[in-house]
Order: C-alpha cells, then structure tokens, then sequence
C-alpha cells in the first residue's frame, strides 16, 4: 500500500535520539513485539515503502507549482540544492517529467525515516508496558499535542475571562462515532468589554491550522499568536487595540483524530473516517478537498476518487464532520457579500480574513486553485499576498500548481461569502525540527498574522496603503510616563514598499501624509488627528521617516493609546500601528510647620489635581515667628498654576506663589475673610517647581478659627 512518509529531522540531536530509541527498540523487541498493537504495526507497514525519490526541478517555479499539485506527495524540500523529497507512483513520475524533472532513489531520506520510526515504535512499546507517557510527541518537545493545545487555551481563558473564549463548532468523526475523539474548538478573541459598532459587528479574522494532521508546525504557531494577542493585552499596544476593536477566531485542531495519529509518528493526512480504505495507513478523506464550493469541480486533476488516495475528496462535498465545523462556522462569522458567478467580485470594503495554515512549502496562497484565471478580487489579493510574503519571506502566488485543485478550504469563505482567504505553507518539512521552528518559522510568521488582525477590516483596501513600523515616543521608552502638558516626540517610518517581490512586483507609490489620533482609533466617530510631519522636511518617497510633537495638555492621568497611520499618493491609509502613552498625576507634597519663612526640606504625598485640601495651624500666633505652610507643584511647561484660598470669617492668611528658591512669582495680600487668588505660568521648556506659602497673619486658631480651603488647579 501506498503510503506518503514522514519528514525526519537530519540535525544531530533528533538522530542521536532516534539511534538511541532504536537501541532500546532491539531490547524490546527481545522481550517481545506489540504485534496487536495497530499503530505499531502501521509504522513498520511505513518502513516497508521505498518509493521515495530525490526529484530534480529545472527551476524554482516548476518546483513551487510542484509542491502545489504534489503536496500530497512531498516529503521534504531542498530548494538550494535543486530537489524536492517525494513519494511517487510510475504515473506521477511520468507527470512530472513532462515538466522537466529527473529523479533518484532517496536512500538516505529512506534510512533517516526507518531509524526514527522505529524509535517511534520503541515508545509504543513502552507505553504498552506501562510505563508514563511522555508530556509532548517524542523528538519534537517544541510542539504541543491535542491535549496540551486545549489545556493551553485554558490557562489563557482562566487568565483572561473577559477577552478569550472556547466555541464548540463541531465534532470530530470519531466523536460522531462515539469512539472518543474531540470537539473541534475555536478559541474566541477580543474584548467583551468593548461594544461592538452597529451593522456587521467588529472585523473578524479566521485561522484554522493541522486540517492535515502531519504538519506539526501549524497548531503550535497560532497557539503562539494566542499567547501573543491575550499576554500582550495591556502590555503591547497592538496587541490590545487588535484584541479592543477586532475579533480574532483561531480553530488550533480542524482534525484531531487524524493529529493524534501523528503524534505517534505516522505521517497522517486525512481524517480517520474508517469507512473509506478501512483498517489501513491511507483510510479516511482529504478535508482539503472536501468542502462544497467546486468540490470535484476539474475533472479528476484536483483530488482523487479512490478511498485510499491521499487525496480522497470523500463521497460528496462536506460530508466530513470536521469539514462541516469549518464551513458552518465561516458562515456564522460573514453575510454573503459575493454574487453567485464564478466571477462575481466582493466589494472593495468587504471586512473579515480566513488563513488555513499547512506546512509545508514556503509559500502564501491565494484563490483560485481550481483555475488559473484570477480570482475577481485577484489584484487586491495579490497585495496583501504580498505583504504577507514580505514578512515570512515566502513565495506568494494564486494557488494554482502544475494542476488544479478542488474543494479547498477557500471555498466557504472566498468562494461562498467573498471574504479574502489565504493558506501559508510554512517551512520545509510535514515533521519539522524545534531548531527551524524556533528559529525560522515562528519569527516570520507570526508578524504575518499580526498584520493580518491589523487589516482585516478592509483587507481589499488598507494593504495597498503604508506601513507603519519603528513607532517611538520621546520620553516612553521606561513607561514611566510624562506629567500633562509635557511636548512628547513622535517618530516612525512609513513605508509604501514592503511587499515580496520574489514573484513580480508591487506598484507603490509615495508616502503623501501620516497622522495619530489619542484613544479613539481613526475609522471611529470622534477621532481627532494630528498630522505629523516628514522627518526628511518633504513627502516624496515610498518610505519616509515621521515626526511629530504630542500635544499632552488635557489628558488625564493613566494610560492612552496613540495611533498612527499613513496615506499614500493614490489616497489610501495603511494600518494603524499603536503605542502607549503614559500621563503621570500632577502630585501636590506639602510641608507643616515650617516657620520663620524658612523653605521647606520635607515632602508628603498629598493630591493629584484638582486639589482641594482643608488645613489648620497648628500652632497660635506668636509675637516672634508667624505660622506658615507650604504645597510644592510640579509644573509642567506650557500649563499655568491658579490657587485659591479660602479662610475663616476671622482670619487672615496671605497667600504666595515662589519658585524653587524662594523667589515670589505672585502673591494676594488681603485682609480678615477675604478670598485670595494667584497664578503662575511656567513658560519655559521643563517642570518647574512652584512652592505655594500660606502665612498665618492674624486671627484665630485650632481647628476651627485657624481652618482655611486651598485649591490648586492646573
């Protein structure tokens, strides 16, 4: 039996683990082989393939179109070295000669793949003794099985109630079975505390990864998007406004019957529906050419009919129960914004984003792939194709290979309702190592889905616009924040030209504007902009630096959230990029019973502003020193002080206003009961000091006839 074979990492530690599973391997096979055990038997039936093949390409895009048409049958990829790893029938090899290609036997591929098997196996054999079984998938400690994905989703829903949840969209087939299995989950994102606006509610961006059970990489990197979006809440301006405004859907496991299978290291794509090539290592059905729209729609070239192919479209479109979670739950996200012919566009200001995640290939995709014609949203999904490759590095092209393929998981979200659908095909291996994923993988792609929840409320529109990175606050780099009134500096860039060019190129144009709003992003009623200024003195080119001054007067004390976008000559603002901007409390210190009108050397936290306090003297009158009490203020520049006292109907106060050294700024000198006013401005730069002096003039004392009100505003 046919069977596609698992990649098996060639860095040292991975095959110093599978020698020294397989030397445990002969001790157990001296006490005895599982032979009743399935998956035990499953692997060896894997060692016993041997049509794998080094196969040639004559250029990189006959090998990406390649990798399309073959994913099936791809074990690995070299692309500096001018092959790809793949399993092959006569038939298939005759296809792909035709487009140029040469091939040998891939013995070291196939020796590499038969030690880590049957290191795979030794643990089955211990786990058939007894003995614990392990926390993570053996040799691959990086990525997190079924369970442990779940359970990680619910320490982050158990940290965060009220900005993630579990929604149950299905069920996986052995579950409908009652066979076990699992309910396929999707862990809900953005803050509940945030209304949404009226009509189609806040931009919704969909993820689902491991549809193909064998792509370890693929549940691991959105579970680490989630880590990002929920721990960054409150922490990375991005991440919080991302999860305030918009709502992120990520469904880890589309098939954990089939993912569980892998974890064992077969090398499992389907689902396990045991009703198709029942009992064998190919039994089940490709949900990745399963769903309605153009399901078996080019003719036998896109999925196959036979139960044991690798890419059994199944009896009918949608009959998986895993491939009915993911259209029902597109459908429940959406309104239908596209026309029903093939070549019908939504419209331009259509919101919302579906990304399937597979591994591997290195390649972002978009529709169609079941025709080579362009998708009538075509331009503008080659855009933010684009920008997606340019920051994962990645070949982005329209998903059609050397062949078509049908029934994709595009269908439901672009081909059904118009929503812009895309699948990145990370890495370079179905079984990739924890080195290249830590390393490679995860750094490059997560950005990616980053940009993607910036987006995702006009997707066909904002991606055509700058970028915005490199975002700084003067002054904010500690957080520890500025008094109000402060001048805070802004700079960024802006830049019109970061898409991939490794397949064509993008128009860009100048960077013509840029602008921040305080608090309330730009698309929301209310929004007040600032513009900014080209650090260069000109707007004239693709990427510009930017520069501007904050204007903090008024912002009460805390944090607030400074948004920046720019536009570009062709009228379009790109994303939002977000920072924080932390206001400190104007604190007011005041000092008692400093007499003799000496200047103060002690400070107690009073008030933030508006101050409103109520003293006494605290010591009568004397004939040889007067009582006196003193507030210090910190100024900020550009922000005037105003004081007012208020005595007792008996007494009389004086009320003054001095800098740092004692010098009087302003002063009121009235007599018995009468209210005083001052006020200073501080003109300059930088925070002044402002001492406030109350001198006890005459009158009564204690805690009635010495009461006066002070109130200080700024």
């Amino acid at each position: 039996m046919t069977r596609v074979l698992p990649f098996i990492p060639s860095s040292l530690s991975a095959l110093s683990l599978a020698l020294g599973l397989a030397f445990g391997g002969l001790q157990a096979q001296a006490h005895g082989t599982p032979a009743g055990d399935p998956i035990y038997n499953e692997l060896e039936q894997e060692k016993s393939v041997y049509n794998v093949y080094k196969a040639f390409f004559p250029n990189r895009d006959v090998a990406r179109k390649a990798a399309i048409s073959y994913h099936a049958q791809l074990l690995e990829s070299d692309y500096k070295g001018g092959f790809l790893i793949m399993q092959l029938e006569e038939r298939e090899m005759r296809q792909l000669q035709r487009f140029g290609f040469r091939f040998e036997r891939a013995t070291e591929f196939i020796e590499r793949r038969n030690r880590a098997l049957t290191g795979f196996q030794i643990e089955r054999t211990r786990r058939i003794a007894g003995q614990p079984e392990p926390a993570s998938i053996p040799g691959y400690a990086c990525y997190e099985t079924v369970e442990e994905t779940f359970a990680a989703g619910d320490a982050l829903i158990a940290a965060r109630p009220a900005l993630a949840s579990w929604v149950t969209a299905g069920s996986s087939w052995l579950k409908t079975q009652g066979q076990g299995g699992y309910d396929i989950k999707v862990l809900k994102v953005t803050n509940s505390a945030v209304p949404a606006p009226a009509g189609d509610g806040k931009p919704k961006l969909f993820i689902n990864s491991a549809i193909h059970a064998r792509e370890y990489t693929t549940a691991p990197l959105v579970l680490e998007f989630a880590k990002w979006l929920l721990n960054g809440y409150g922490v990375d301006a991005d991440a919080t406004w991302i999860v305030d405004h918009h709502e992120v859907h990520l469904m880890f496991h589309t098939n954990p019957d089939g993912r569980k299978r892998a974890e064992t290291g077969l090398s499992w794509r389907k689902n396990v529906n045991n009703n198709f090539c029942a009992n064998t290592n190919t039994r089940g059905v490709d949900l990745n050419r399963n769903f309605n729209f153009q399901w078996n729609s080019t003719a036998g070239q896109g999925s196959s009919g036979s139960a044991c192919s690798l890419t059994f479209r199944g009896p009918s479109g949608g009959s998986e129960p895993e491939t009915q979670a993911v259209q029902n739950y597109a459908r429940s996200l959406w309104p239908d914004r596209r026309g029903p012919g093939i070549n019908d566009a939504a419209p331009a200001d259509t919101s919302g984003i579906h990304i399937d995640i597979h591994s591997f290939s290195q390649l972002v995709l978009w529709p169609w792939g079941a025709t080579a014609s362009p998708a009538p949203n075509g331009a503008a999904l080659q855009t933010l194709g684009r920008r997606f490759a340019w920051f994962n590095g990645y070949e982005p092209t329209q998903s059609i290979g050397l062949y078509p393929t049908d029934g994709t998981s595009d269908g439901p979200s672009y081909g059904e309702l118009g929503v812009a659908a895309y699948t990145f095909e990370l890495g370079t291996a179905f079984f990739q190592s924890c080195s290249v994923y830590e390393s490679t993988v995860k750094p490059g792609n997560l950005p990616a889905l980053i940009y993607a929840a910036k987006v995702v409320r006009a997707p066909y529109i904002t991606p055509g616009g700058p970028d915005v990175s490199a975002l700084a606050l003067a002054g904010e780099a500690s957080g520890a924040g500025v008094p109000a009134g402060t001048a805070v500096g802004l700079s960024a860039s802006a830049s019109d030209a970061r898409f991939s060019t490794l397949n064509g190129t993008e128009a860009t144009q100048a960077v013509t504007a840029a602008e921040y709003t305080i608090d309330t992003p730009p698309w929301e009623p209310g929004a007040v902009p600032s513009p900014l200024l080209a650090a260069d003195g000109s707007f004239n080119s693709a990427t510009e630096g930017l520069a501007g001054s904050i204007n903090t007067s008024g912002l009460a004390p805390g944090r607030h959230t400074v948004f920046v976008r720019a536009r570009d000559a062709s009228g379009t603002w790109g994303p939002v990029t977000a920072a924080f901007l932390n206001i400190t409390p104007a604190v007011v210190t005041q000092v008692f019973e400093v007499e003799n009108n000496g200047l103060p050397t002690l400070a107690q936290p009073l008030a933030v502003f508006p101050v409103q306090v109520t003293a006494t003297m605290a010591s009568p009158v004397r004939t040889e020193r007067r009582d006196t009490d003193f507030y210090r203020v910190s100024l900020p520049p550009g922000q005037t002080l105003s004081a007012t006292l208020t005595p007792n109907a008996a007494s009389d106060y004086n009320l003054e206003l001095l800098d740092a050294n004692g010098v009087r700024l302003a002063g009121n000198f009235l007599g018995v009961g009468q209210v005083e006013t001052a006020s200073t401005t501080n003109s300059g730069s930088a925070a002044i000091t402002v001492l406030v002096r109350i001198s006890f003039i005459s009158g009564g004392s204690g805690s009635v006839d010495g009461r006066y009100t002070l109130g200080l505003t700024q």
